[in-house]
């Protein structure tokens, strides 16, 4: 990734608490609640888990103490690195703990208003991501490609408008996905958790999002460097990837009626990066429908969400959006929906010349020993039964194929007639009518 061109602009660690904009009852409860679900005893502690700057954190528990909430116990003693304070919740402050916890389990990492979060959002858009040809083709060399292919994915990915992949199945539409998502190499930050009406949106995820490993400053020394507000994951620009099990819930809050917290969505969580639709077509929902739910974030970059209040509310919507169907897009959409839809790229099959340097490609990764007469029968007998259309999965299958009869009869690793035709038995399916 061309970094001089997209250098994401870091959010500030805050340094007083009123720049976390968050309301200070809301604030001491999430404390009071981390305090008692964590046994965070001393400021440094707490101050790791609610991921705000000892200062800010000294602040609130000053607040919690002015209001019998909390008290301290002395120091830590000489046994201790540090000489740290010791507190605990009053009785008063217990009770309080649990009331809070009562209407919300939410305890840990302070959550960022979704007004704050907004404005990060813009400083990281995907929309600022500048990807050369030579990044795009680094990223996918280890595919073979039709040399007009990387001229249309470019301006697409570029653009961080929604693209639609489409042609016959096993072509490599989704690992040309893959590639695409390889080629963003920057990193962007994530929030823990957001908050909304005084309701907590959790965002990250680590199945979804790969931390970035930073390196966190020493407790104990004198000065203390906050790189970004750590409320935030430095993370890669995310990827979700979808297929046939998708659907239009998927794309609402999940509320936990158990914590009485809410998780973000799909695309939420994709925000800064890549929303992978695979397989469009194979999900209950039909395709028309899936894409209508997309149309006001496609268009105004921003998504409608719903609390269980029925209260809805705006958040941003910043993801480059991949739809893959081997379907035509004619079929499956009307011209409306296409018309929303920003590129459309059709992903044809190999031609012969591109399948066989697919084909040596496997085999040399494989140690499978390519014999010319063999492969000449495969050219001239097989691929004219099938009208010789060829596709980017056959090679690896023919020579998975052939490899697992080769272990089974004790044969070496070389290409023969005999491996093509037994190969190829399995590759299709004969078309006849089975009695019952």
């Amino acid at each position: 990734m061309n970094m001089a061109n997209t250098a994401v602009v870091a959010p500030p660690p805050p340094k007083r608490l009123e720049e976390l904009s968050l309301p200070r009852v809301f604030m001491r409860d999430v404390a009071l609640k981390t305090i008692f679900r964590k046994n965070a005893n001393t400021v440094t502690y707490l101050s790791k888990a609610i991921c705000l700057p000892i200062g800010i954190t000294q602040e609130i528990i000053d607040i919690a103490r002015g209001q019998g909430l909390l008290e301290a116990m002395g120091t830590l003693g000489a046994h201790s690195t540090t000489n740290e304070m010791v507190y605990q919740l009053t009785d008063s402050g217990k009770a309080r703990a649990m009331d809070a916890l009562a209407q919300s389990e939410y305890f840990g990492a302070m959550p960022v208003p979704l007004d704050v979060y907004s404005q990060q959002v813009r400083r990281q858009s995907i929309r600022n991501v500048h990807i050369t040809r030579e990044q795009l083709m680094g990223a996918m060399g280890h595919l073979v490609l039709p040399s007009t292919l990387i001229s249309h994915l470019g301006p697409a990915v570029g653009s961080g408008r929604s693209i639609l992949m489409y042609g016959p199945p096993g072509n490599g539409k989704s690992s040309i996905s893959n590639g695409i998502r390889d080629a963003m190499g920057d990193k962007i930050y994530i929030p823990r958790a957001v908050e909304y009406s005084g309701q907590v949106i959790t965002v990250f995820d680590p199945i979804v999002h790969s931390a970035a490993e930073v390196e966190e400053d020493d407790p104990t020394a004198l000065r203390r460097r906050n790189r970004f507000d750590t409320r935030y994951v430095l993370c890669d620009r995310p990827t979700v990837i979808t297929g046939g099990e998708l659907s239009l819930n998927m794309l609402d809050l999940v509320y936990n009626p158990t914590a009485r917290t809410y998780q973000a969505p799909l695309q939420l969580k994709s925000t800064g990066g890549i929303f992978i639709v695979d397989d469009l077509g194979r999900q209950a929902e039909p395709p028309q429908k899936l894409v209508n739910r997309w149309i006001v974030p496609l268009e105004e970059s921003k998504d409608i969400l719903a609390l269980q209040s029925g209260e809805k509310f705006e958040v941003p919507f910043d993801t480059l959006v991949i739809f893959s169907t081997n379907f035509h897009p004619n079929e499956i959409f009307d011209k409306a929906a296409l018309r929303r839809i920003f590129f459309k790229i059709k992903i044809d099959g190999p031609n012969q010349e591109d399948f066989l340097k697919i084909f040596a490609l496997v085999a040399r990764k494989k140690k499978m020993q390519l014999d010319e007469e063999a492969l000449i029968y495969l050219l001239k007998t097989k691929y004219p039964t099938i009208d010789n259309i060829y596709a980017n999965y056959q090679p690896v299958f023919l020579i998975d194929q052939m490899i697992a009869v080769c272990d089974f009869e004790g044969w070496p690793y070389k290409m023969t007639k005999e491996l093509v035709d037994r190969a190829w038995a399995n590759m299709f399916v004969k078309d006849e009518h089975i009695v019952k």
